[in-house]
């Protein structure tokens, strides 16, 4: 059993090389990247709760290009800190596609330094459970990462309890990011 739901219409070995490849997703892998392009990263994290950051961190040499983190679990953070619309969040909630790539927009301006923005940001948003506090359902995971090149969302509806969502949820997150470089 998989930590989300299959991929439709794809042959066993093709799925399962993209199951592992997403989970193989190393903090080490995307400090390695941002490095070499001379990029500086910020992440905000409401789902996650500090667990991207805290594995960014955890790598030799990310001081180099990480600038920080912001753990926005209230969706009045998410409006005060990050900048998200509070009209947005107001209409769908604190679990939305919008809200988590306004999100890592926020965030880039953040934890910019001299009125220039980090040139990535990441953000998490979503629903660990073990209980629904909107009615969506449990697992809905919205993932962002905002470069100056666009945006990128993947929404998402994983499986597990709710350390499991989580853990799956940061992986993912840190591979969209390496995908998106």
């Amino acid at each position: 059993m998989t930590p989300f739901e299959p991929l439709p219409d794809l042959p066993d070995d093709l799925e399962s090389t993209l199951i592992s490849d997403a989970s193989r997703a190393r903090p080490d892998r995307l400090i390695e990247r941002l490095a070499q392009l001379g990029w500086t990263l910020g992440v905000a994290e409401s789902l996650t709760g500090g667990l991207v950051i805290a594995g960014l961190v955890a790598v030799p040499g990310a001081s180099a290009v990480v600038r920080g983190g912001i753990v926005a679990y209230a969706t009045d953070l998410k409006s005060s800190l990050l900048g998200v619309d509070a009209t947005l969040l107001a209409a769908h909630g604190p679990v939305h596609p919008r809200v988590a790539s306004q999100m890592a927009e926020g965030v880039r301006r953040a934890v910019g330094a001299g009125g220039v923005p980090a040139d990535v940001g990441i953000a998490t948003t979503g629903i660990a459970g073990p209980l629904s506090p909107d009615g969506q359902p449990v697992g809905t995971v919205h993932l962002a990462v905002a470069t100056p090149l666009g945006n990128r969302v993947e929404s998402l509806l994983l499986t597990g309890d709710r350390e499991t969502i989580r853990a799956d949820a940061t992986a993912r997150a840190l591979r969209l990011a390496l995908d998106a470089l």
